[in-house]
């Protein structure tokens, strides 16, 4: 068996807002691409199809090198920042929604506006969900399955 590769701190907050959310019945995919020069670090999706984009962030100097979180909210109808205990929480936007997380758990402070995703691109999110979420569990049953896999 090998060894798995420690966790960054960003991945830790991700690991705590995925379990929280699926305390809610949400699931939940990570590093999942929209589109070119995207990578949301959590995408959920609600037990009545809603999808929520979070962003993790592990510090300031984290937060403040982010030039594309805006680039996010065309692709769900709600944002959320997820940030440790410890995070300057003044620095984030009121209009996004919060989330405080560690590697165990998570609480959402704040709910941020809802903005609906239209009908197509609703559509076209849920395809690549599923399709990304398949292609996690195939290569996790199947480690070489990679290679068939473009």
């Amino acid at each position: 068996m090998t060894d798995l590769p420690a966790l960054q701190p960003g991945q830790l907050i991700a690991r705590g807002v995925c379990r929280h959310l699926a305390a809610h019945d949400f699931v939940t995919v990570e590093e999942l691409v929209p589109d070119r020069g995207l990578r949301v670090d959590v995408m959920a999706v609600g037990p009545r199809g809603e999808i929520w984009v979070i962003e993790c962030k592990s510090s300031r100097a984290d937060y403040m090198a982010d030039r594309k979180w805006q680039g996010y909210l065309p692709w769900c109808d709600r944002f959320f920042w997820a940030v440790g205990e410890d995070f300057p929480v003044d620095l984030l936007p009121e209009e996004t929604g919060l989330i405080i997380a560690d590697s165990y758990d998570a609480e959402i402070l704040r709910i941020g506006p809802e903005t609906k995703l239209a009908g197509a691109r609703r559509k076209a999110l849920m395809l690549l969900f599923a399709r990304h979420a398949a292609r996690r569990l195939a290569a996790y049953r199947d480690p070489g399955v990679g290679a068939f896999v473009s």
